[in-house]
């Protein structure tokens, strides 16, 4: 639960990346984010068809000028086209004893036996305080706790709220933003421990919905520096998720010099 005084944390975004695409979850970001003092790394999770999960963005990649789907092909068929891929057990062996991991489960990972498996594995490799789990499905979210109380664990595992809506009916994308600008049934049914919302969901009202029921918020991509002047106040939000970590921990360190200053 987020304290009034708390130091908010940080995350990298796609593994520290920043703003280049091309080195979205690599080995080179992971290094990148390994060098700063972020309190976590974030990175995307897909499921190839073999059921071995890989860190990447986007659920497809295009290979001799077609897209593929990486639920079409095997992790070694993913890897011949990028053989610097890494699999989820490769990321978790990066950060483990390092940093905390924010593992985002994209949807063909987010099935609720595959979330679950996914889950076990990052408290092997981590513990179970190491990481927190996002995702956009409801009913991963909702198999994640139940394994967790099974197994004595307090988890966090966050539901996303901010999805892509583009491409869908007008009234399917009402219902859904109405369901992420008012989420407290879906969170009390997906007994959710952390609230994950986009940053503009976060100003519009999901940020006082979580502060009143004590429930951490996670907000992401934070990027600007006034947004992210707004975000790491203590209290106003459990953990940012950025592209420019660099430039969130020196917002972050000048707002704790300021405060103490001022004492």
């Amino acid at each position: 639960m987020t304290r009034p005084r708390e130091r908010v944390l940080v995350s990298a975004h796609r593994a520290g990346a920043g703003l280049r695409v091309d080195l979205e979850n690599s080995s080179t970001a992971f290094a990148a984010a390994l060098a700063l003092d972020v309190d976590f790394v974030e990175f995307d999770v897909q499921r190839c068809a073999d059921g071995v999960l890989v860190v990447a963005h986007d659920p497809t990649f295009v290979r001799d000028g077609d897209e593929v789907a990486f639920t079409d092909v095997t992790a070694a068929e993913a890897r011949e086209h990028s053989p610097g891929l890494l699999t989820y057990d490769d990321a978790l062996g990066l950060l483990a004893g390092r940093r905390s991991a924010h593992i985002d489960l994209k949807a063909s990972a987010a099935r609720p036996e595959q979330a679950v498996a996914a889950t076990a594995l990052a408290v092997e490799r981590l513990g179970p305080d190491g990481f927190v789990v996002t995702t956009g499905s409801d009913r991963a979210v909702r198999a994640i706790r139940d394994w967790g109380d099974s197994q004595g664990l307090t988890l966090l595992v966050g539901l996303s709220l901010g999805r892509n809506t583009r491409g869908l009916a007008v009234r399917e994308r009402i219902r859904i933003r109405r369901s992420e600008l008012l989420p407290g049934r879906r969170l009390r049914l997906s007994r959710a421990s952390v609230v994950v919302a986009h940053h503009w969901l976060a100003r519009l009202g999901v940020a006082r919905f979580a502060r009143r029921r004590g429930i951490p918020l996670l907000v992401w991509t934070v990027d600007t520096p006034r947004a992210l002047g707004h975000w790491l106040r203590p209290g106003r939000a459990w953990l940012v998720t950025t592209n420019h970590p660099e430039l969130a921990l020196a917002i972050r360190a000048d707002a704790t010099y300021r405060r103490s200053s001022s004492r």
